[in-house]
């Protein structure tokens, strides 16, 4: 019996292994693989290959062969923070297609070179910040089509291939952060034909810049459409005079150091953005159109909303809300957590045009009752008992036995023991109607 059963058990076996185990030193839950602080010097070879997410940050990896995580078709988010990366092999990502969060920061990568991220077309989040990084490839970023958001600040960036960042390559990119690296003469003309998103979304402060005329201008223009970049780093926005790293100057503080500069007006470009406010009660429903300049018919359009990210007629999935064909986004009932800004894309593929309307939207919660029903009740309890005092103590005596003027008669005493009783009679009657606390009435002399 026991040799019947041999191959079952081998066959099971077999099929358990093709799913991957949890490596001894890692923790495994659910969807999740931890391998945070092992101490590894490679990555495990065995890993559960349903993982979708997996942490290998702070350990002693130094580099990722061919395939690393061509096992894992399901991996979603990767964390390789805190490693002692240098180096990535090409074709690391090889059937990892469905990456889209990768982390790696804070290693000892030297040049992003153009084949680290081939293949992953879904990626959203890319962390490079606290690396060692001297040289970025005009390339590195092709294929991330993705692409929302790119941490490259804390490095040694002297160079970065802004041309390579357009609407056509990267629609949904509305976060470049280049900060603290040592960029001082940047290509202006190639900055100022970013997308309107990435230009919003652009992070410069602690760099090297050198003082002119073309730096200023672009600074002037985003100043004067209030980019929250600037606005949050006003005092970090510097420039050196004549590189001087000793004389720097606050550009944003002090502008009396370029009031030779002829600033350009804004002008209409191929970028529009048309602005407007709302302000909605919760639960009602909301309407935003995506009307810009743009006037042919093959258009596509995406919503960047606070609450739901990015929304495109092929990704959304929620029943509350609803985009058009022309663009037109339907929200059925409003909450407070959907106020913000809701910016909207046009894109024109034929010609190469892109239109921008951003809508500010303000929920706010319906106006309360002056009176609710507390207050009502409290109210006619109040008049209740004061007529029911009037009754007893005000109303007028019409009975009979009620005192006359005039001299006192043998009958007097006991027509008056007859109104006591009757006025005793409708006291027992009200009783039950009074509160427990009694007080006596009329008070004592």
């Amino acid at each position: 019996m026991t040799f019947r059963l041999y191959p079952l058990l081998v066959l099971l076996c077999l099929l358990h292994g093709s799913e991957g185990v949890c490596p001894p030193m890692c923790i495994c839950v659910s969807d999740t693989a931890g391998c945070s602080s092992c101490g590894l010097t490679k990555i495990p070879q065995s890993l559960p290959t349903y993982s979708v997410i997996l942490d290998l940050s702070h350990n002693y990896l130094s580099w990722l062969g061919v395939g690393s995580f061509k096992k894992m078709p399901k991996l979603e988010k990767l964390l390789l923070t805190h490693n002692e990366l240098v180096s990535l092999d090409e074709g690391v990502f090889t059937n990892a297609s469905s990456l889209r969060y990768l982390d790696l920061s804070s290693n000892k990568l030297r040049v992003v070179e153009q084949h680290y991220f081939q293949g992953l077309w879904k990626l959203e989040e890319l962390l490079l910040f606290n690396n060692k990084i001297t040289q970025l490839e005009a390339g590195m970023l092709n294929g991330l089509s993705s692409l929302k958001k790119a941490y490259f600040s804390l490095n040694q960036i002297t160079y970065f291939p802004f041309f390579s960042i357009t609407d056509h390559s990267h629609p949904f990119m509305s976060m470049l952060d280049l900060s603290s690296n040592r960029l001082s003469r940047l290509p202006w003309v190639d900055v100022k034909a970013l997308p309107m998103l990435v230009q919003r979304g652009l992070y410069l402060h602690n760099n090297s810049l050198i003082c002119d005329c073309s730096m200023y201008s672009v600074f002037w223009h985003w100043d004067l459409r209030g980019y929250e970049t600037l606005r949050d780093f006003t005092e970090e926005h510097t420039c050196t005079i004549y590189g001087n790293t000793r004389s720097f100057v606050r550009f944003l503080r002090q502008p009396r150091f370029f009031r030779n500069c002829t600033v350009e007006k804004p002008m209409s470009l191929p970028v529009t953005v048309f602005l407007s406010k709302l302000t909605v009660t919760e639960g009602e429903m909301v309407r935003l159109d995506c009307e810009t300049s743009l006037s042919s018919r093959e258009l596509s359009f995406a919503w960047l909303t606070p609450s739901k990210g990015y929304i495109t007629q092929t990704s959304i999935n929620d029943t509350l809300m609803s985009l058009f064909p022309n663009g037109t986004l339907d929200i059925q009932a409003t909450k407070v957590n959907d106020s913000g800004l809701y910016v909207c894309t046009a894109q024109d593929m034929k010609h190469a045009l892109n239109a921008t309307r951003e809508v500010n939207v303000t929920v706010v919660l319906p106006q309360t009752e002056t009176f609710n029903t507390g207050y009502t009740t409290l109210i006619a309890c109040m008049f209740s008992m004061l007529f029911i005092f009037v009754y007893l103590y005000l109303t007028p005596c019409r009975c009979s036995c009620c005192t006359q003027p005039g001299p006192r008669s043998v009958f007097s005493s006991s027509r008056r023991s007859h109104c006591r009783s009757q006025s005793s009679k409708r006291v027992a009657f009200m009783e039950p109607m009074l509160t427990e606390e009694k007080t006596e009435w009329p008070p004592k002399s």
